[in-house]
């Protein structure tokens, strides 16, 4: 049973919903990083989503624009973001790593060449957001054969037809977009969420976590009412534009706030 199944059986059997930060990986700096994802874990996550900086990241808003953006002035690259891992992995040996991108630094690293790093490294997931699935069976069945799931995006405007394609492909947690928009919106329609995620799981039998627009603890409770997990991104990166200095400490207390929350929900 791989990390991802393992953390979503425990959760279970404890009655919890897993709480997902996402961060940029090389922002602020890449010698940031490590100490950020061991912060995000200290604040209760139970899985982490790594973004791999890209120059064109159309599905993010401003905020994680300007991550990816800071990030690429150090020249972070796929081959790094999978290094730091493989360091994470050095003092963590449990907690779930999910890659969040897209497909360009993929495809030009190449999948084969890429699923031998990431498995050596310790990455547990790859959810990248330009790969729909009907294009993705190839690219998919590489990543499975080293031990890497494939997680996929699923939105309000999904049809029936993608989310069965999605279930014959997916490992690991599907991702709903819980709004039509990019990162950072604050427009969430939880009662929307949970009408549609009840349409996913007659199609889907993965663990569904929910994101965009999940800002703070009352949105976070309220989304994990419906969702088997509440994903973070632009709320936790804006810590991180706020500097350096006391960063661990910040991102580590505002999580440990949302992990309450939903614990005590």
């Amino acid at each position: 049973m791989s990390r991802i199944q393992n953390t979503f059986s425990r959760l279970q059997a404890e009655g919890r919903k897993a709480l997902i930060p996402y961060v940029t990986a090389g922002d602020p700096n890449p010698a940031a990083t490590l100490g950020l994802m061991h912060a995000l874990v200290e604040g209760g996550a139970d899985i982490i989503e790594l973004g791999v900086p890209f120059s064109d990241p159309m599905a993010d808003g401003p905020v994680i624009q300007r991550a990816a953006e800071r990030a690429l002035k150090f020249g972070t690259s796929l081959r790094q973001v999978i290094a730091m891992v493989a360091e994470f992995r050095k003092t963590n040996a449990d907690t779930p790593v999910v890659l969040m991108g897209y497909a360009n630094p993929l495809e030009a690293m190449g999948y084969e060449t890429f699923g031998e790093a990431a498995l050596a490294a310790g990455v547990d997931g790859v959810l990248t957001v330009d790969l729909p699935p009907e294009e993705a069976v190839e690219r998919v069945a590489v990543l499975k054969r080293f031990g890497i799931a494939p997680i996929f995006l699923l939105a309000p405007t999904t049809p029936v037809s993608r989310m069965q394609a999605v279930a014959k492909l997916a490992e690991g947690y599907v991702y709903y977009v819980s709004l039509k928009g990019v990162t950072g919106a604050a427009n969430l329609d939880v009662a929307s969420v949970a009408a549609k995620l009840a349409e996913l799981r007659a199609h889907i039998s993965l663990p569904i976590g929910v994101g965009f627009g999940i800002r703070d603890a009352e949105s976070a409770r309220a989304v994990a009412a419906v969702a088997d997990a509440v994903v973070i991104g632009s709320r936790i990166v804006q810590e991180v534009e706020q500097g350096e200095e006391g960063l661990n400490a910040r991102v580590q207390g505002f999580l440990a706030g949302i992990r309450s929350a939903l614990d005590a929900a």
